[in-house]
């Protein structure tokens, strides 16, 4: 469950990070007074949505007074707002961050994340933060140094140096930076968390250290425990399809392309989605019904796969093992039947009580393309989406 910057923020500086001070705006008249009790010269306002891109969106604008904090406030709130990352999908702006603007001297990236190839956390620091932090990342991975620690032993700042690999030459900045990763670190394990970020995190001309942003992610599997943070969950924290999924208990994922994709577990869907993409096609979705679904769950996947408008042909990859595959293939002969399917449907079922699930396919009557493989089904999924395109091409275009 992600939370928005300001909430990320206050949690931050509870677990002892300094943050610039700054005000969450919901009212545009209240901008004015919270620019002045600020106190800075100039201060920044950060619309508060889920998306990435926000400055290069128009986002985050510097604001010089009382009445120039108000009138960009108001030109926020209350107003649609999307970026390049967002796929075409706006959300209604409901709060605006205010906070003094701090000048940077350099910029870094700190964060804690799971390493679910080591089993454990890992703590990322690198000395290039800013918005091309994951550019970096990708085109030169030596520059995120990284250092993995057990969840129930947090590591004291003296153990942490060595991750700053030198990236500070004044000892009472390279200690802040030090203190500022174990804090977080404390954060990510006592708040069940599966994301803690900062970026970027800023040192100042004083030689303070402070976090200009926050990305915050609990672990949904926590959330249980977690009541705090189901207070933090706002209306506008999933998109439609996401909010609608995880009332059934699915866990879904918006992406760019038109395939389609139901499966029953992270690492196959992450696996289906590779295998769409080396047939020449792109998932549209990341959608898990995760491993104990009933028919119930498995028909409400499938309905909202299908309110996604880019959706061109449907995948459907089930590796029975505690899921039957005759109680997959219910459920979507079930959505098939009740939402009307007009795309393209590959199924390919393998596990417990497969044969099962292939004759009740088999046997529905209905267009559905099933596959042994999931080679076969992504080739014939990206395939059968093509075909539909073409198919239905706007005779304008």
């Amino acid at each position: 469950m992600k939370v928005q910057e300001y909430q990320g923020r206050r949690l931050l500086s509870d677990a002892g990070i300094p943050v610039p001070r700054g005000e969450v705006i919901e009212d545009a008249r209240e901008a004015g007074a919270a620019f002045r009790r600020i106190g800075a010269p100039r201060c920044v306002a950060k619309v508060q949505v889920l998306m990435g891109g926000r400055g290069k969106a128009g986002g985050i604008r510097a604001v010089d007074s009382p009445e120039e904090a108000q009138k960009v406030c108001a030109s926020f709130l209350g107003k649609p707002f999307s970026t390049s990352q967002s796929q075409g999908e706006a959300r209604i702006v409901r709060h605006v961050l205010l906070v003094e603007d701090v000048k940077m001297e350099r910029e870094f990236y700190l964060g804690v994340a799971v390493d679910r190839s080591a089993g454990e956390p890992v703590i990322l620091f690198s000395a290039e933060g800013g918005v091309d932090i994951e550019e970096t990342a990708l085109k030169r991975p030596d520059a995120v140094r990284r250092m993995h620690f057990q969840p129930g032993v947090i590591p004291p700042k003296e153990s942490l140096f060595p991750l700053l690999g030198g990236a500070f030459a004044d000892i009472k900045a390279a200690t802040q930076a030090a203190e500022t990763a174990s804090c977080l670190a404390k954060l990510f394990v006592e708040k069940d968390l599966s994301l803690a970020e900062i970026n970027p995190l800023a040192l100042t001309a004083s030689g303070r250290l402070t976090a200009l942003d926050a990305k915050i992610v609990f672990d949904d599997n926590a959330l249980f425990r977690r009541p705090d943070a189901k207070l933090m969950e706002g209306p506008d924290e999933y998109d439609q399809r996401e909010t609608r999924a995880r009332r059934f208990g699915l866990s879904y994922v918006s992406m760019t392309g038109n395939v389609g994709c139901l499966v029953n577990g992270a690492g196959l869907a992450m696996a289906t989605m590779d295998v769409i993409q080396q047939a020449g096609g792109s998932p549209a979705n990341f959608l898990d019904v995760g491993g104990g679904a009933d028919v119930e769950q498995v028909k409400e996947g499938f309905k909202i796969i299908l309110e996604d408008p880019r959706v061109e042909a449907i995948l459907v990859n089930i590796f029975g093992g505690i899921m039957k595959c005759d109680v997959v293939a219910d459920g979507v002969i079930r959505a098939t039947r009740e939402t009307g399917l007009k795309v393209p449907l590959v199924v390919r079922l393998e596990g417990t009580r497969v044969e099962e699930g292939r004759k009740a396919l088999r046997e529905s009557g209905l267009a559905i393309d099933t596959r042994d493989t999931i080679q076969e089904a992504a080739g014939t999924a990206v395939k059968r989406a093509a075909e539909y395109r073409k198919k239905h091409a706007d005779p304008r275009r």
